[in-house]
């Protein structure tokens, strides 16, 4: 097992939207607001922005090895997007993980696409398509229906977007906490009070549900045996117990009201 889980947080890219409207002298607020006003009047409702105008802020992941299982923010609350992307890439390079997401290849990696190509960023070992590793020929990170990249909202829903589903729903769904602390509409206002470490324990338990809702699908596909999945969430429950972070151990307490008060991850308690 050499599970890579992540997500990333995004704000709009001001300066693009300065330099993409002529938007001179305004505050960053009036530059974002400026930016999805644009965006509502082209698609005719929707003001989420494209995928090239996102900054990422955060990243975050969780990381199973045959013997260990972590879970962090890449960086420091200080570092830049730079290091952000070149941490991500490198974590591939040195590990070559299966990455597991949330809405990965519709949202995450195409704005890490996207931002890495602004820094000239080596990836490599992520854009292997078998020229260097023939094992990457008919298993890559980038093509939709190989396995280096499990995205599991693609794989639920069939690859069917009719049938897509929210990460947060599916997770309280399933007996998991959900969303916790903030959403993703509050990202922004939280990076503009200077909220950084408030937008990547978001993350992080964004990256907790991902994860809980990975080990279920992979009992229910039959690559886990009932008692290898409860002992794979009771290794969950004590990096929780045993981590000191309030965000984390109150996603532990949300998840055992989520089993009624019963160990969370027992399949009799779901």
């Amino acid at each position: 097992m050499n599970i890579l889980v992540f997500d990333i947080e995004t704000v709009p890219d001001v300066m693009l939207g300065t330099r993409l409207y002529d938007l001179d002298g305004l505050s960053d607020e009036d530059i974002a607001r400026a930016m999805t006003t644009k965006q509502s009047q082209k698609t005719g409702g929707s003001d989420f922005l494209p995928h090239y105008q996102h900054i990422i802020v955060a990243i975050s992941v969780l990381y199973r090895s045959a013997d260990s299982l972590k879970i962090w923010s890449l960086g420091s609350e200080a570092a830049d997007e730079r290091e952000l992307i070149t941490r991500f890439y490198d974590g591939i390079a040195r590990f070559s993980p299966t990455l597991v997401s949330w809405n990965g290849s519709g949202f995450d990696l195409p704005v890490l696409h996207y931002r890495s190509m602004i820094y000239g960023i080596d990836a490599a070992r992520y854009w292997e398509l078998g020229d260097e590793d023939r094992s990457f020929r008919y298993n890559n990170y980038l093509s939709r229906y190989h396995w280096r990249h499990i995205d599991l909202m693609d794989i639920l829903s069939g690859f069917n977007m009719r049938a897509a589903a929210p990460l947060g729903q599916v997770a309280i769904m399933l007996g998991f906490p959900g969303k916790l602390g903030l959403s993703g509409e509050q990202v922004w206002e939280t990076y503009l009070e200077g909220g950084h470490k408030e937008i990547r324990n978001y993350c992080e338990t964004d990256v907790l549900n991902t994860y809980l809702i990975y080990l279920k699908w992979e009992l229910v596909r039959g690559e886990l045996s009932k008692e290898r999945y409860e002992s794979e969430c009771e290794r969950t429950r004590k990096l929780l117990e045993e981590s000191g972070e309030v965000h984390l151990q109150k996603f532990l307490e949300v998840w055992r009201e989520a089993s009624g008060g019963d160990t969370p991850g027992r399949i009799d308690a779901n």
